[in-house]
């Protein structure tokens, strides 16, 4: 399969490296891959906002290709600076081939409008500003990355990996995607639904000692996430680790793992694209009756409810 990867000025470097490593490495991973091409309005060196230069084809030249991905940056909130490309995005839009942003790539997108009426995820930080540009945008805050039809979208740097990594299980598979996840030393099959930020880690302090084991246990929930495993992380006995984190964080570990898991479950419930018990198990409850029961007792509604009324917005929508 053949990836272009569409470059402006001033587009963030990361946001094109990060997803193309994935690609990258997916040959490697024992599938047949993807070929990869840098193009542009202008062939020649295109400057990233960091100052450094990426290669790029003539995208007049370029018409054989399966995917394109579009990175954000700087120069995605200018126009000017991609005004250009919108003929060719609304072209390939047209020929229905797949097309991907990352990060503030959604303004591209969304200025060539391709994304009115559909849901489409950006960083937080973008996602005010998008939503008043663009308001036939329904813009995701919270998700990692959102599929609408043809269309992904997605938020921040690894976000971008994420979304990488769902579009390689796409073509080759769920184990292949793994094994790229592994050779990136990243977390695999982060839902695209969890959120990008969490009310409970927002709340700590950047002291905070646990902080860390926090955020990583955010990004492995689906583990047992025991007092056991979250103590041997710390390099603290059971005992001295339970007394010290309720001291530091306000709560047993087992309720900070619990609303870490609420937090993740919410918007998975509230998107509807998959069932309550892949939900569940993907989350680490294990099962729908154990996270309903872990909902009922941290917030007073169970996951029906949230998903009832989820649907019944997007009907007054």
């Amino acid at each position: 399969m053949r990836i272009a990867c569409l470059l402006f000025e001033d587009f963030l470097l990361l946001d094109a490296a990060g997803a193309l490593g994935a690609f990258e490495l997916a040959a490697r991973a024992g599938c047949e891959g993807y070929s990869i091409e840098m193009i542009a309005a202008t062939p020649g060196p295109v400057r990233s906002s960091s100052g450094a230069t990426l290669l790029a084809g003539d995208l007049r030249n370029c018409s054989d290709f399966h995917t394109l991905l579009i990175p954000g940056g700087d120069g995605a909130h200018d126009c000017a600076k991609y005004r250009d490309l919108i003929p060719f995005i609304q072209r390939t839009a047209r020929a229905r081939r797949r097309i991907a942003s990352i990060c503030s790539g959604a303004f591209v997108l969304a200025e060539a409008g391709l994304l009115n009426d559909r849901r489409a995820a950006t960083h937080w930080l973008s996602a005010l500003e998008l939503s008043q540009r663009f308001p036939k945008v329904d813009v995701d805050a919270e998700s990692l990355f959102v599929r609408d039809r043809n269309i992904w979208t997605s938020a921040g740097v690894v976000a971008g990996i994420d979304l990488a990594l769902a579009l390689i299980e796409s073509d080759y598979g769920s184990e292949i995607a793994r094994r790229v996840s592994q050779l990136l030393v990243v977390p695999f099959r982060r839902a695209g639904t969890q959120t990008q930020h969490s009310a409970l880690l927002d709340n700590l302090a950047p002291s905070n000692r646990f902080g860390d084991l926090l955020a990583w246990a955010r990004q492995n929930l689906a583990q047992p996430l025991d007092v056991e495993m979250l103590a041997d992380r710390a390099r603290l006995s059971a005992r001295q680790f339970s007394r010290s984190f309720k001291s530091s964080v306000g709560m047993s570990p087992a309720k900070a793992i619990e609303q870490l898991r609420i937090e993740s479950a919410r918007p998975a419930i509230e998107s509807d694209a998959k069932s309550l018990e892949q939900i569940a198990r993907d989350c680490g409850f294990g099962d729908a009756e154990r996270m309903t029961r872990s909902f009922r007792r941290m917030t007073g509604e169970t996951p029906q409810t949230v998903r009832r009324q989820a649907r019944a917005r997007a009907d007054r929508n």
